[in-house]
């Protein structure tokens, strides 16, 4: 895992291109700092060796990242689409809600799920209704996940992973268009997914 390091010193605007990681060390931030996401989307992972870059959350604009809460590893953030967020944001006030929390928690619940089939329909249902919109004929997801990655989020091989997604395809359930970085997902596979909320 390659990543960079953040500047100790807080930043109005830090900018990453697509496919760039930073790792946040906690013990170089203050008590009440976060990072706070301005534009794009961004996932959050841990940087263990142990976990193997193990998804935490994923972040869109206004989302935010506490620096207090992390743990002595830190975490990385890595930009899914161009993303740009500021260092030096202070912890709002959002009645208890954490985004992080948020998605770790739906997160979990994916990988309870009976079946893989399940788990990555209920995967793709939540991504999009967090991050992606609908455009006419289907859903949109503003950016690609590797079969290496759903597999570590639906808790399956990278295998499993390309042959589900296989099949999604062959069904027209799903469409990679090429030479862009998005996905389109069918709106019927979105609305019938487990967990759907």
């Amino acid at each position: 895992m390659s990543f960079r390091f953040l500047p100790d010193d807080p930043v109005a605007a830090v900018r990453m291109p697509t496919g760039q990681s930073v790792l946040i060390d906690p013990s170089a931030r203050s008590g009440g700092a976060c990072l706070e996401v301005l534009e794009g989307v961004a996932r959050v992972y841990c940087p263990c060796e142990e976990t193997e870059g193990m998804t935490l959350a994923f972040l869109q604009p206004g989302d935010q990242l506490r620096t207090d809460r992390l743990c002595s590893e830190g975490v990385c953030v890595e930009a899914l689409t161009p993303l740009c967020f500021r260092s030096d944001a202070e912890v709002s006030d959002s009645q208890g809600y954490d985004a992080v929390n948020e998605w770790t928690l739906q997160l979990l619940r994916i990988r309870h799920l009976g079946s893989a089939e399940q788990r990555l329909q209920a995967l793709f249902a939540l991504l999009v209704n967090r991050l992606g919109r609908r455009c006419g004929d289907w859903c949109h997801l503003p950016f690609r996940l590797t079969h290496e990655r759903i597999g570590e989020l639906i808790g399956s091989t990278r295998v499993t992973s390309t042959r589900l997604i296989s099949r999604l395809r062959s069904a027209e359930l799903l469409n990679v268009p090429s030479g862009e970085p998005i996905l389109r997902l069918a709106p019927t596979l979105i609305e019938s997914a487990p967990l759907a909320a």
